[in-house]
């Protein structure tokens, strides 16, 4: 492939993928040399019954391609998906930033996004309780940058050198290779209470934050302090937000650990069908913006990846918008050898002396070259710059690009010094000119010591229930532990955030509780925080509808035409597939049956019932019910559907709606569907 004659604005992402897709409909088939193949069912053979013969070049090359056609998977972040998408930015932020995605609010900057999981294997499931990935590649005019980014804000650690220890710790245990995709095991909460500088992270994990609704439904955070440099030379320190224009909203645990039974694809078969159905996720980017004389005026070190900057004190400042517009062609080709860096970078962004983004400035590359074999990852499809690339490397696995001449070095004369370096005001990468100076020495400073004013702040940001949430979660996770020790430790740890916290562990999972009352003088809070302050909208929720023969078909439809109209989406279950007949006439296609589905697969369970006789029709009614009671979820009954309530005694409670006025339960059952959830419902 050339790309001679074409600039970034003549050559899209999309228009260089496109090179390299292929459609096999209605094609012959051949073998990897284009030979057409006429028999693909019997290898060659020395007669009817006899030996495969070896000169069956067919059966060898197909063989061979299949007996290596898994490359390792990530150490971490192995399970991922997906999707094309374009970010536009609002305004121009030449005042703080050279970078030139940056400037222009008509220029769309083609980006790839890859969401993921940490601990698990690629095969685990999507909703376990973990950090996920929120992986950004902008396809600019100056080249690549990675926003590689989590859905947390913060880090379990400070320094690089301790991230093998750290996957290690979390990593299914190496005697029996148990469990997967959790952390609810010995080996990792004995190095959380003999690493405290993991405490504020591990508040994260255990809070609705570690099981997102959706990839959709999820903040994403850069999580390190960079630099912002302008056309002047002027640096600032900025961190990177997506913020999803649907809200922050979580699973509840119960929930989360059924769906990775009911649909281990949970997650990304929801950004699959979103996208799909032109439902497109949006995220706007938000920028916190210090400036370097207000670098020591925080009661926290910024450069410390276990440390967040609080909103209310540095204000997000929304600057442009992602949206998420195409699905991949081959998981395989894109999703998997997209290949993350935070040290690719263009002009305007640069990194500071955070010591963990230091260490996976070497790191990332590092692991590509055993995944993707060797060092010429960038020529892959996904990976490829929308410009030009121009420079002395040659040869090494899977090269592609066919270079012309003689010359394959710098400096020189037989091809006038070309390729040349480029200068600044030709658009040459100048590393920020930042003075150091200090002494060769393995130590941390004194301002990360602090490890529980910030785990502090979070655990008084949260509200009620999500407070019970992750008293919950700590005493599921702990509970798995086997050794006493290390539970009491933890306990004992966690006093330092909140002595209630730590009281409630310990009775949960009959560890000694913290002695004493002793409360934290630390009173700020941070009302960014709570998801309880989110965004909420019924646009994309996804509604289950339980019908049977002989349904109101008028007022049904009304109901289903209007939840529509507001961006729900409406999937109708029944006992059988096929199609549904109302008392009018009126007909619905049912989308799944209670056997292929589950309550825990929707955000909202809508009874309507009809003319049943089946015990087994209404028993599973009634669980569906159930359950997404259970789970605090919105509930609508008319009709015949209103039985499955009354029978239960759920009609009082809150989210729960029952009408005969159509008009007025629809917008009372939409308003209850924006809520998301119903925490002053009272389970029976």
């Amino acid at each position: 492939m050339s790309n001679k004659g074409k600039n970034v604005n003549e050559f899209s992402k999309d228009e260089q993928l496109e090179q390299f897709r292929v459609d096999d409909d209605g094609q012959h088939l051949t073998t990897n040399q284009g030979l057409k193949v006429s028999e693909d069912e019997f290898s060659l053979k020395a007669g009817e019954r006899g030996p495969t013969l070896m000169e069956d070049f067919h059966f060898r090359e197909k063989m061979t391609h299949f007996d290596h056609e898994r490359i390792p998977e990530r150490v971490v972040h192995a399970r991922g998906f997906g999707a094309h998408g374009e970010f536009e930015v609002y305004e121009s932020m030449k005042e703080y930033t050279k970078a030139k995605f940056l400037q222009d609010p008509s220029v769309k900057t083609p980006v790839f996004v890859r969401f993921s999981t940490v601990a698990g294997s690629r095969g685990s499931a999507d909703s376990v309780r973990d950090a996920r990935g929120f992986a950004t590649k902008f396809y600019t005019e100056e080249g690549n940058y990675d926003l590689v980014a989590n859905n947390i804000p913060v880090f379990f650690i400070q320094d690089a050198i301790k991230f093998p220890d750290l996957v290690h710790s979390f990593k299914p245990q190496p005697h029996n290779e148990i469990p997967q995709a959790s952390t609810a095991h010995d080996t990792f909460w004995d190095f959380v209470a003999n690493n405290q500088e993991t405490a504020h992270m591990i508040m994260w994990n255990m809070s609705d934050r570690a099981i997102p609704r959706s990839f959709r439904m999820m903040e994403g955070f850069g999580v390190h302090a960079f630099r912002f440099v302008n056309d002047q030379g002027k640096a600032r320190f900025v961190k990177f937000h997506w913020k999803p224009k649907l809200g922050v909203h979580s699973l509840v645990w119960d929930e989360a650990q059924k769906i990775a039974g009911k649909d281990p694809d949970f997650h990304r078969r929801d950004l699959w069908e979103s996208i799909e159905n032109g439902d497109f996720p949006e995220y706007e980017l938000g920028v916190q913006i210090i400036e370097e004389e207000d670098e020591f005026k925080f009661d926290f070190d910024i450069l410390d990846a276990t440390k967040l900057w609080p909103e209310e004190e540095v204000p997000v400042k929304i600057i442009g918008k992602m949206t998420l517009n195409r699905n991949v062609d081959n998981v395989f080709a894109e999703v998997e050898q997209a290949a993350f860096h935070p040290g690719h970078v263009v002009p305007g962004i640069d990194f500071t002396n955070d010591p963990l983004l230091q260490g996976r400035l070497f790191s990332y590359t590092d692991t590509q070259l055993i995944r993707l074999g060797g060092p010429n990852f960038h020529e892959l499809p996904i990976n490829r710059p929308v410009v030009p690339i121009h420079n002395n490397q040659r040869d090494g696995y899977g090269r592609q690009t066919i270079n012309k001449g003689m010359v394959s070095y710098h400096k020189n004369s037989l091809a006038s010094n070309a390729p040349m370096p480029a200068t600044e005001e030709e658009g040459g990468y100048v590393h920020y000119q930042e003075k150091v100076e200090g002494r060769k020495i393995q130590a941390r400073s004194d301002s990360f010591k602090d490890h529980f004013s910030q785990a502090i702040l979070f655990w008084n940001s949260m509200s009620q229930p999500e407070k019970e949430h992750i008293i919950e979660a700590f005493s599921f996770e702990l509970g798995k532990v086997q050794s006493k020790d290390v539970q009491q430790q933890v306990v004992d740890m966690y006093a330092n955030v909140s002595v209630e916290l730590a009281k409630a562990i310990a009775d949960n999972i009959g560890a000694n509780p913290p002695q004493g009352e002793a409360a934290s003088k630390i009173t700020k809070s941070s009302p960014a925080l709570s998801q309880e302050n989110t965004k909420k909208s019924p646009e994309t929720r996804k509604v289950g509808v339980i019908i049977s023969n002989d349904f109101n078909g008028a007022d049904v439809s009304d109901v289903l035409k209007t939840l529509k109209a507001e961006g729900i989406q409406v999937e109708i279950i029944s006992d059988k597939l096929g199609k549904r007949k109302g008392s009018d006439g009126t007909e619905l296609e049912v989308d799944h049956t209670f056997l292929t589905s589950d309550s825990v697969l929707f955000d909202a369970i809508y009874a309507v019932g009809g003319n049943v006789e089946s015990k087994e029709f209404n028993q599973n009614a009634a669980y569906f019910i159930k359950e997404a009671f259970c789970h605090y979820k919105p509930i609508g009954a008319t009709h015949e559907g209103k039985k499955y309530l009354q029978e239960e005694n759920l009609t009082n409670s809150p989210g729960v709606i029952i009408g005969d006025d159509m008009k007025q339960f629809t917008q009372n059952f939409i308003n209850a569907i924006t809520a998301h959830r119903h925490w002053d419902r009272k389970i029976v």
